[in-house]
């Protein structure tokens, strides 16, 4: 294994995770990589997702082959390897062993806000869709091994990128670049096959959006999953940095 520091970017759907991914990707130190374990995520699970058969034919779908190509040489010979991953992906049978490689960090986003962005692609989007159960997961098994990971708030991180960031870098080990408040528009070679379906807004971006309060309201029916959902986000919120 290579001595880059690797970033694991633990979060949800509709999270500004691409957001944060341009924002990694503007450092002339870092190669970043989109979801890799999707693929196999969509192999195992079947889920409809839009162009499902274009990621499984796009990615290595096996996660162990995955896993050892986020531990190998970092392409490019960069010096940080950031690695935008979605925690649903990590499904119950992989082993998790590979994590303590890693830094572990996280991102999430009230979840009132979440769902009534991720149901306008997911209609009926379970908890685990969600990625809360598994960043919890993830989050309380990096503190049993002694660690403090970091989490971000997407909110916290529009009302202030330059400091949310900054304090995030610290956290990491890695030194703050001011270049990763602004970004070229379009999308990137590192980008997955999916950012034609998921990414037409971020693609139009340059920097971080200003916070706006969401007023859409939540269906009734997904009032117990926002439930769940609210008291999974407070436990990482809780110990969000500041």
């Amino acid at each position: 294994m290579s001595s880059a520091k690797r970033i694991a970017m633990w979060s949800g759907p509709r999270n500004i995770s691409t957001a944060l991914m341009r924002s990694w990707g503007s450092r002339p130190d870092t190669f970043v990589c989109d979801e890799p374990f999707y693929a196999h995520y969509l192999v195992r699970t079947g889920l409809p997702h839009p162009g499902a058969d274009e990621v499984i034919a796009s990615q290595e779908n096996d996660w162990r082959k995955v896993a050892a190509w986020l531990l190998g040489p970092v392409p490019d010979g960069k010096a940080v390897f950031y690695q935008k991953q979605m925690a649903h992906h990590l499904l119950p049978d992989m082993d998790r062993g590979w994590l303590s490689e890693v830094g572990n960090c996280f991102l999430i986003r009230e979840p009132r806000e979440m769902l009534t962005s991720l149901m306008h692609f997911i209609p009926r989007p379970t908890l685990a869709d969600t990625g809360l159960p598994q960043q919890v997961e993830i989050f309380a098994a990096v503190q049993a091994r002694g660690g403090r990971p970091p989490v971000v708030d997407a909110r916290d991180v529009l009302e202030n990128p330059r400091g949310v960031l900054s304090a995030l870098c610290e956290a990491l080990d890695v030194a703050f670049d001011e270049r990763m408040l602004s970004w070229e528009p379009g999308l990137r070679d590192t980008d997955g096959v999916w950012a034609r379906h998921w990414y037409g807004q971020v693609a139009r971006t340059t920097t971080f959006g200003r916070y706006q309060p969401k007023d859409e309201p939540l269906p009734e029916e997904l009032s117990p999953l926002l439930a769940e959902c609210e008291a999974l986000y407070e436990r990482l919120h809780s110990q969000r940095i500041r």
